[in-house]
């Protein structure tokens, strides 16, 4: 779709410069933004930062790129540069009549009067996203990293996994600043990254939070975050405040991080948080909703508009990445036991619109680490192998499907083992093994 849009504007400034316009021609047009933007150096998101323009802001526009995606301007702070053409609200129409400017011709605009901007780190309440969402080809797998050390690195290629996931812990008002080494170590690596953004459930109900939240997520973007997963599982109350919990109101959340990471960076992916699979909401009325109906809630709500892919967790496996039937738990016919299932349910929530990502899928194998905890003794038979032959197959499944984007193994090199056994999940084992990586590699 994107594509699309940019040879209509193409071909369209061919019809405008024929009826006159010419590159780099006086011109003017004053826009009020509508989003959090950064100003930029050059049409870039890569280009130095020169200031984060705030919603409300009036921005002078004197040129365009010949795709159109990016504008050049100056702020009423006097600030000038380039931004993403969404936050202006222009129309097709109206860039076409923009001339094509050159990154290194001279400005000579001067500031637009000052507006009454928006607050710091807000957003207005729009109703449409700022840019249309992504159209995600092909399929990719990785993990999900505890420490991101070279050795990992080099199982992770053997394997054939080309992004690695790295989970964000927010607080409110905390810059993005300090995630750019994690950035540049997976691109300096080979690999994609994928940030699972996650707050604090305490502070959802501060004033404005949402509004900073997304920001934070928009800083991620413009460091060249390649994904961002917004937030975690938050139809149970470890990751949203209990009694609260509600598709509409992650909805929300969703709306306005997709807005300003777009606005940032038209090249980030954005998925929808993962809710936790689980039918539990009976025996904990208020702390959890099953993951189905909040799915159901979320697209009621709007949410496809607001992500180009649809996160899905999958972690409790026992059974082959192929089998629809023979959990020998009860209910045994409880859909979150079979992948194809997960697979079927999320999908058909959007009306096969959004492709799926898989944040988060793993087996748990104690094999070698120890008797499992209790609350995890289901896993308690998994082999080592199972667990190796399980991982590759359901890559298998994912990319046979055509309907899934990623994968992402949950994980590749946690070490601890208490009470939540991620070492038994991890698929590089002590020793320095991974026989997961080797049967991923001859899959």
């Amino acid at each position: 779709m994107l594509r699309s849009k940019r040879l209509i504007i193409a071909i369209l400034s061919l019809l405008a410069l024929a009826g006159g316009l010419v590159v780099n021609a006086q011109y003017e047009r004053t826009v009020t933004l509508r989003q959090n933007v950064n100003l930029r150096a050059a049409p870039s998101a890569d280009a130095e930062l020169i200031q984060t323009a705030r919603a409300g802001m009036n921005f002078k526009i004197g040129g365009r790129t010949e795709t159109g995606e990016w504008v050049r301007g100056i702020l009423e702070t006097g600030a000038v540069g380039w931004m993403v053409n969404g936050p202006t609200g222009l129309t097709t129409g109206e860039l076409v009549e923009i001339p094509i400017t050159r990154a290194d011709a001279p400005f000579t605009l001067s500031p637009p009067p000052a507006a009454i901007a928006a607050p710091a780190g807000t957003a207005p309440d729009v109703a449409v996203p700022v840019a249309p969402r992504r159209a995600v080809g092909g399929f990719g797998y990785g993990g999900h990293m505890a420490g991101m050390d070279g050795g990992a690195f080099d199982w992770m290629r053997r394997a054939g996994m080309t992004w690695v996931k790295k989970q964000v812990r927010y607080s409110d008002g905390q810059s993005a600043g300090g995630y750019a080494e994690w950035i540049n170590r997976a691109h300096e690596n080979g690999f994609q990254i994928l940030l699972g953004v996650v707050g604090q459930a305490g502070q959802i109900n501060n004033p404005g939070y949402f509004e900073r939240y997304a920001q934070f997520n928009a800083e991620l973007a413009a460091l060249g975050a390649d994904a961002i997963e917004v937030w975690n599982e938050p139809n149970i109350d470890h990751e949203w405040p209990a009694g609260q919990i509600d598709p509409a109101r992650y909805t929300e959340m969703l709306r306005l991080s997709y807005n300003a990471i777009k606005a940032a960076n038209p090249g980030t992916m954005v998925i929808s948080a993962a809710p936790a699979p689980t039918g539990a909401e009976g025996a904990f009325p208020g702390r959890v909703m099953n993951d189905n109906r909040f799915i159901a809630g979320m697209a009621a709500a709007g949410a496809a508009n607001y992500m180009d892919c649809v996160g899905v967790h999958y972690n409790e496996g026992i059974v082959p990445p192929t089998a629809r039937s023979g959990d020998p738990r009860e209910p045994s016919d409880y859909y979150t036991r079979y992948l194809p299932a997960m697979i079927d349910v999320y999908h058909g929530a959007f009306g096969g619109r959004v492709p799926l990502c898989f944040t988060e899928l793993g087996y748990l194998t104690p094999e070698g680490l120890g008797p499992l905890p209790g609350a995890f003794a289901w896993a308690g038979n998994v082999t080592l192998a199972q667990q190796a032959a399980w991982v590759a197959g359901a890559v298998n499944v994912a990319q046979n499907s055509r309907r899934v984007r990623m994968v992402i193994i949950w994980n590749i090199n946690f070490t601890n083992y208490g009470a939540d056994p991620m070492a038994g999940f991890a698929i590089i084992r002590p020793g320095n093994t991974c026989p997961a990586c080797e049967a991923l590699a001859n899959r």
